[in-house]
């Protein structure tokens, strides 16, 4: 039996790449948009499109009820803001708006649907190697820095509450891609990084515990 793969935020860009990726793997995909009524590029693929707001726990409850089981949970959903403003200088507002989308969200996610995962499956979100702490030696994306960091943070403290389960854990650092978060300056492609990034989660799979990983299989420090 195929192996059955949820990624939330598939609409477009990595998250529309990497159900495609799956698709074509034999993977049974299913994708969320944040509006079932607007058509995206992943109404296009042989996939089952579900409607979710990452933002809005009572979506995330309804998703619950309508999933399989999982074999893979993937948290692709994610923002950006006020990218060259020192963090003192952030609003009040960016700095929720970021912090709630790319930290909090993600976990609620994870948090309410992770029963839908087999014992031995996979569970992963799309971190950024601008979320490593160590590696941060210029400054600036810092709202968004600051999100990814605590996103990491937390998937950590989830994993810890989890360590005597046979599950794995990923956090993935895809690489600066050319996608709208990441521009038209970014040096790699979706098409070169995404049959990687899915490698990598494929591998992943049956290797428990959690682990912070590039597009190359790397450990990205913390």
């Amino acid at each position: 039996m195929s192996p059955t793969v949820l990624i939330v935020g598939a609409s477009r860009g990595l998250g529309h790449a990497m159900a495609a990726e799956f698709a074509g793997r034999g993977w049974n995909v299913i994708g969320t948009v944040r509006d079932a009524t607007t058509r995206t590029p992943l109404h296009d693929l042989d996939v089952t499109v579900e409607e979710l707001d990452i933002n809005e726990p009572a979506q995330i409850a309804a998703l619950h009820e309508r999933l399989p089981r999982l074999d893979l949970l993937f948290v692709n959903a994610g923002t950006t803001s006020s990218e060259d403003v020192p963090i003192g200088q952030v609003s009040t507002e960016d700095f929720v708006t970021v912090m709630v989308t790319n930290a909090l969200s993600p976990m609620r996610v994870i948090e309410a649907l992770e029963d839908r995962v087999t014992p031995t499956g996979l569970i992963g979100a799309m971190s950024s190697g601008q979320g490593s702490i160590t590696n941060n030696t210029t400054g600036l994306r810092e709202v968004y820095r600051g999100s990814k960091a605590a996103l990491n943070m937390f998937m950590r403290s989830f994993a810890a509450r989890q360590s005597a389960t046979e599950r794995a854990f990923v956090l993935m650092a895809p690489g600066w891609i050319q996608t709208a978060l990441g521009g038209p300056g970014a040096p790699f492609t979706i098409e070169e990084n995404v049959p990687k990034i899915v490698d990598v989660l494929e591998s992943k799979r049956g290797r428990p515990g959690l682990e912070y990983l590039d597009y190359q299989g790397k450990t990205v420090p913390w």
